[in-house]
């Protein structure tokens, strides 16, 4: 089959590689019919986060069609059309048993890499180094779903491959974000980003009875998008002096009841902090950008909720401080999708929940490098950039 392989740092390549094959008897193969870039897979493409390996398989957004089960697969038969959450959990464990599937005690063999970083190892992730499990990605022709009654499910009839999609993770991962946020009606929610998982954030934000969503970019296409399908307020963060101010200027001095982080650790920003933040990166000595997260922490109201959503590692300069004495309450997380896919399965259902917008280029796997490349450049309005293998 042919798959996108990552062979080095900003080293991508299509290559000629073998099927992937059943190994556990709750196994299921699919074949993959669409998947799609992801911000956070640019982490480990530009060479922040290690553990890559030549050759890997990269991809974790996906949906496809059952092609083949293992003896012990129950609930999914071949020939459904199903969409999978990107990270893998067994749905058995203490961890699952409290629908917090990214913390799966039970999917990465590689536990050992992370403990020293995290204290404890979280679930494995498709495509997505050998920290988070080593598994082959869907940038493929075909792809291994291990737990495939945990992990697969049925798209219905009346919702498009398009809109299943970016229910595997973009649509998961916002609507959980907005889920920390315990919402109540007429809240306003701001949201740092305008790429998939910051749309996404922003419409479960509305659906979730949000009186106001604010979304904050600097991108025009990805700000037209937050006004004008979502239907957000926007700010373009380099157009204004402080985010932080001109929130608390649109909400009468208090700032927003729920800020949520779409961004992570390669933020772009304005101003010497921003600046502070490139130098330390590039010399390693941080991970992290993480003007986004800052902002997010100085412009929410007192005693509101700040909703982390960004993939982070090491980062400096960390307010800690703000949070405390303004009396926040933090909520993150990797994605628990296998606790929300199927509401947002009946939210698209129902034209509830739409997503298809977020696919701005539709292109063959074989061009998927170039694909990476407009979606990391952000040219030509790239949002989202999807393969079909």
């Amino acid at each position: 089959m042919r798959a996108l392989c990552w062979n080095g740092v900003n080293d991508l390549r299509v290559e000629t590689v073998p099927d992937p094959v059943l190994v556990n008897p709750r196994d299921a193969i699919l074949k993959v019919r669409l998947t799609t870039t992801c911000g956070s897979d640019l982490h480990f493409i530009d060479g922040h986060l290690p553990t890559m390996r030549e050759g890997d398989i990269i991809g974790h957004e996906f949906m496809g069609e059952v092609v083949e089960v293992g003896p012990e697969v129950r609930r999914v038969k071949r020939g459904q059309r199903v969409v999978v959450p990107s990270f893998i959990s067994c749905g058995s464990c203490w961890f699952c048993d409290r629908k917090e599937f990214s913390l799966c005690d039970n999917t990465n063999p590689h536990w050992a890499m992370q403990e020293p970083l995290l204290g404890h190892a979280t679930a494995g992730i498709y495509g997505y180094t050998h920290a988070f499990g080593g598994y082959a990605g869907s940038h493929a022709t075909f792809i291994r779903v291990p737990h495939a009654d945990i992990g697969c499910f049925e798209v219905p009839e009346q919702v498009s491959d398009d809109d299943a999609l970016f229910l595997s993770d973009a649509g998961p991962t916002g609507f959980m974000g907005a889920d920390f946020c315990d919402i109540s009606p007429g809240d306003t929610v701001a949201v740092w980003g305008c790429g998939g998982v910051g749309l996404m954030a922003q419409q479960s934000a509305r659906v979730l009875g949000a009186g106001r969503v604010i979304g904050i970019d600097r991108l025009p296409e990805r700000l037209a998008m937050a006004r004008d399908i979502v239907g957000s307020e926007i700010i373009d963060y380099s157009a204004v002096d402080s985010v932080p101010d001109t929130l608390r200027e649109m909400t009468g001095g208090r700032g927003p009841d729920a800020c949520i982080d779409a961004v992570g650790m390669e933020a772009h920003g304005e101003g010497l902090l921003h600046a502070m933040d490139r130098a330390k990166q590039a010399l390693h000595l941080a991970s992290d950008r993480g003007q986004a997260l800052r902002e997010a922490i100085h412009a929410c109201r007192k005693g509101g909720v700040l909703s982390i959503l960004g993939v982070y590692g090491l980062m400096d300069k960390f307010p800690v401080g703000v949070i405390m004495n303004k009396g926040l309450t933090v909520r993150t997380a990797q994605q628990h999708g296998q606790r929300y896919v199927p509401r947002l399965l009946e939210l698209a259902a129902n034209g509830e929940l739409s997503t298809r917008f977020l696919m701005t280029h539709r292109m063959p796997l074989e061009e998927s490098v170039r694909g990476y490349e407009m979606f990391k450049k952000k040219e030509d309005g790239c949002v989202r950039a999807a393969f079909v293998p």
